[in-house]
């Protein structure tokens, strides 16, 4: 599957800071379940620090692309939940610890964020899914 296009610009529609509008592609979409910060035991990784946790999020989810034969460059879409969006920056810069290596100058994938009261399990502060192109 390739990207096609990162549409940054539109009409009528204010830019948003690195991120795309839209994503096209064409092929097939895989479609990852949100990852949250447990290691492969099941345990929670970093209580109470949302840094922490966002990063074992990423590496959870990129086992996960590595598993479909992708990676960063191929999402197309991410939805974050966090408790919190007082903190969204602290994401978007442990985000870009994993994308920018992929992506260089090119703009992150479409992307929302949502503040939530309550996750699964208690202790959890962040969960992340995604939809990726598959190469």
């Amino acid at each position: 599957m390739a990207i096609v296009e990162r549409l940054t610009e539109t009409a009528d529609v204010a830019p948003f800071s690195g991120l795309s509008h839209a994503v096209t592609v064409t092929g097939t979409l895989g479609f990852i379940s949100g990852q949250v910060p447990l290691d492969r035991d099941g345990n929670l990784v970093g209580a109470g620090d949302l840094e922490i946790q966002t990063r074992q999020a990423m590496r959870n989810m990129e086992s996960i692309l590595h598993s479909l034969g992708a990676g960063w460059a191929d999402i197309v879409r991410f939805t974050w939940y966090i408790m919190d969006a007082g903190k969204a920056q602290i994401v978007r810069e442990v985000r870009d610890e994993f994308l920018r290596p992929a992506l260089g100058d090119k703009p992150n994938p479409a992307s929302s964020l949502i503040q939530v009261a309550g996750l699964f399990r208690s202790g959890i502060l962040i969960e992340v899914d995604a939809v990726v192109a598959i190469p």
